[in-house]
């Protein structure tokens, strides 16, 4: 076993990074920031937390081994969180130990940061039992499928050496562990106890008369929190305020009290800018997009997600990889883009724009691995009609009736209609949409009963990998029952691969793969944007979706 350098010195960076921050407006001292970026809490639960208001929340309330925050030059950057220091060591046999060695750190009620608290969170996040969306983060974690499949989560390899050390065995090389993995609100620490105290607490508030369903984390103000910040007051579905949590390791330079306003629409949240309730606010209308995109300087911030028709290669007339062309064929891409919404990009590819590919952009550097050109459709529907009768039909009646799911929410509606309505004109295919909510979408994906299904395709973490891995043959997360040797083996590769080059040229050939054997349609992806106002500065958009507002200060003129 050899030992690699340390990768870094974290707790000098960071507090560098936070000094020159706070040098740059000390009048900013005591000040209170408004943002809003959402609807109030779904879930404040990090192993449930889908929801960009929700994650921001709680990236201000918790802190991860590493963070997200704002160098100097106001670029998103990750440094050193409850880690004060990381060793790598890479074995023979081709895993990677992660050592970290926590700070000195309390929780907001006095009791110390411990290495088990990450256990904890991260054997909880693992356990099939809890159903979390975000298990498949820890997929990269040695023991993972022996503990899943066992139900038995102290096979996952992730201990407690004693009290200030972490250690984390990787089944192989993941360039992404430290930035994604570690950054994660789904991997945030949690205490047992206090998670234990507040569930029992719940519970018999619930069980009183009238009394209404509560989780855990139902009072915010009742959080045990290892974060900048901890909840001083929660107005359910109107606002949460948050000050500054005074047992949190480092000196806080940014906004001592942080409000969130809670806001159902856009429009709402645009009235609350508007009205200067909020000096931050997400989303933006699709009104106000269209205003920023009229300048051709401007761009927007691409999501991390792609929307992708999704064939199940289990269903008989969808298992012939022939049919399955010729439905791909008949989508006209730019028309189902343009009902998409002004913010939306047609597909390139499974991995969308965004994607750091070193100091490129994989997107960029793969090219376009689809023809979405309305120029050519014509000529795509004929070539549609000749696989369908080359694999036995005379039209798409003889696939049988099918249905469409998809979540109705937004545009997904419109798309749906259209691309139906494109299925029937080229094709034939009797093809039904059905909008379910996303929880009864993915359950049907899960259990695999469905035909066809629209769904935004989002990553755990922002590398190419995390888009490609959920479809090899024995990932969990692969709804569409995709099986090809072949590209197990490419994964297989990409997660053992020490040659970064290497290793990304095999990532581009699994995209191409799995994109020439058509188990899914990319559809488009999307941009979004956020303002804050021109006298702020220090915030920061993970590529994931949440905010961090805790280094924002006044902008020196």
């Amino acid at each position: 076993m050899r030992i690699w350098k340390k990768l870094m010195c974290l707790a000098l960076s960071g507090a560098m990074c936070l000094g020159l921050l706070a040098g740059c407006a000390g009048e900013a001292d005591g000040v209170s920031l408004s943002v809003c970026v959402g609807p109030a809490p779904v879930s404040l639960d990090p192993i449930y937390a889908e929801e960009t208001g929700d994650q921001t929340i709680l990236a201000h309330l918790y802190e991860n081994l590493m963070r997200v925050t704002v160098d100097v030059s106001g670029s998103p950057t990750v440094t050193g969180g409850m880690a004060k220091t990381v060793d790598q060591e890479e074995s023979y046999d081709g895993t990677v130990t992660y050592t970290f060695r926590l700070r000195s750190a309390k929780w907001s009620d006095g009791v110390n940061v411990k290495a088990g608290d990450f256990v904890y969170a991260w054997q909880r996040l693992a356990d099939p039992a809890s159903r979390s969306p975000y298990a498949a983060l820890l997929s990269v974690v040695a023991g993972y499928d022996e503990a899943r499949a066992a139900g038995d989560m102290t096979k996952l390899q992730v201990t407690a050496r004693n009290d200030s050390t972490l250690v984390v065995v990787l089944s192989g090389h993941y360039d992404w562990f430290l930035t994604e993995v570690c950054t994660s609100p789904a991997t945030m620490p949690l205490r047992q106890d206090v998670l234990q105290k507040l569930k029992d607490a719940a519970e018999e508030r619930s069980q009183r008369p009238g009394g209404e369903k509560l989780r855990w984390w139902s009072d915010p103000m009742a959080l045990v929190c290892n974060g900048p910040y901890q909840v001083e007051s929660y107005t359910g579905g109107a606002s949460l305020s948050a000050v500054v949590n005074e047992r949190y390791y480092s000196n806080q330079a940014g906004p001592q009290t942080l409000v969130f306003h809670f806001a159902d629409t856009a429009e709402e949240a645009r009235s609350l800018y508007d009205h200067r309730t909020v000096d931050a606010v997400w989303p933006l209308t699709e009104e106000r997009m269209a205003e920023l995109a009229a300048d051709e300087n401007w761009t927007s911030i691409p999501e991390m997600g792609t929307y992708a028709v999704l064939f199940n290669c289990g269903r008989e007339m969808l298992g012939d990889s022939l049919v399955r062309q010729a439905v791909h064929l008949a989508i006209d891409r730019d028309a189902l883009t343009a009902a998409a919404g002004v913010s939306a990009l047609a597909a390139g590819g499974l991995v969308p724009p965004g994607v750091p590919e070193g100091e490129e952009d994989f997107r960029t550097a793969g090219g376009a691995l689809l023809d979405g050109g309305g120029e050519t459709y014509e000529e795509r529907c004929v070539q549609a009609r000749a696989l369908l009768s080359e694999a036995g039909y005379d039209s798409g009646v003889s696939l049988g009736e099918m249905t469409y799911l998809y979540e109705d929410a937004g545009s997904n509606g419109a798309v749906a209609q259209l691309i139906c309505q494109m299925w029937q004109e080229v094709l034939g295919m009797r093809v039904t949409p059905v909008g379910v909510t996303n929880r009864e979408l993915w359950a049907a994906l899960r259990s695999g009963e469905y035909d066809l299904a629209g769904a935004d395709l989002i990553a755990v973490g922002n590398d190419a990998e995390c888009f490609l891995m959920n479809w090899t043959s024995g990932s969990s997360n692969n709804v569409v029952q995709y099986t090809n040797s072949a590209y197990d083996t490419l994964m297989a590769i990409i997660a053992n691969a020490a040659n970064s080059t290497a290793r990304m040229g095999c990532l581009h050939d699994a995209e191409d793969l799995l994109i020439s054997d058509c188990v899914m349609a990319p559809l488009y992806t999307r941009g979004t944007a956020w303002e804050m106002r021109e006298t702020l500065t220090g915030a920061c958009r993970d590529a994931r979706g949440w905010f961090s507002f805790a280094s924002v200060v006044t902008r020196v003129a």
